[in-house]
């Protein structure tokens, strides 16, 4: 029988073995919904007609290829933020190599190479994650966002903007679910 202190290690032992589990399993449901809304928004993103790839319902909003560079742009992004553990140090340093990335893009086949590249780096990154640094808060231009934020980030932004693929093809009338 163990004595007390022992019980009591133990036990603590088990709650911390349970809890980093749980860090390990939030990190593996990262991955798993960052591929699969990859792999969501290039679904939606191949029933755009060649002709409709630089169409936009306005101006001023996106055609298809420019979400298509967006989506590519930040995901390196991310996988650099994650990376790091932290926010780059101002707006700029963040968003410059981003927009560098997004204007690079010309063609429906760099952006989705460059998606795949930095969603591969995205998944690399949540690899190197350690448990611990889930829970803690970041400094950011726009604040102190969990670290967890940032891990969720990546599939969220693809989820957003494979609906506004979604919305774009209603607009020429493709009125198909595309399962």
């Amino acid at each position: 029988m163990l004595g007390q202190p022992e019980a009591e290690c133990l036990r603590k032992h088990h709650e911390l073995a349970g809890r980093l589990k749980r860090m390990e399993d939030f990190i593996a449901m990262c991955k798993e919904r960052t591929v699969e809304a990859m792999d969501r928004f290039l679904h939606d993103l191949s029933f755009v007609p060649l002709d409709k790839l630089t169409w936009s319902p306005t101006p001023t909003a996106k055609s298809a290829l420019e979400i298509a560079a967006h989506c590519a742009g930040y995901s390196g992004a991310f996988a650099s933020i994650i990376s790091a553990g932290k926010f780059p140090s101002s707006r700029e340093e963040f968003l410059g190599p981003i927009q560098s990335a997004i204007d690079s893009i010309v063609t429906l086949e760099q952006a989705e190479t460059m998606l795949r590249q930095g969603i591969a780096d995205t998944i690399a990154a949540l690899d190197t994650v350690k448990p611990e640094q889930i829970g803690t808060i970041i400094d950011a231009p726009h604040g102190r966002p969990p670290f967890r934020f940032f891990l969720t980030l990546p599939a969220m932004h693809l989820e957003n903007h494979a609906a506004q693929i979604a919305y774009l093809q209603t607009c020429w009338g493709d009125l198909e679910v595309h399962l």
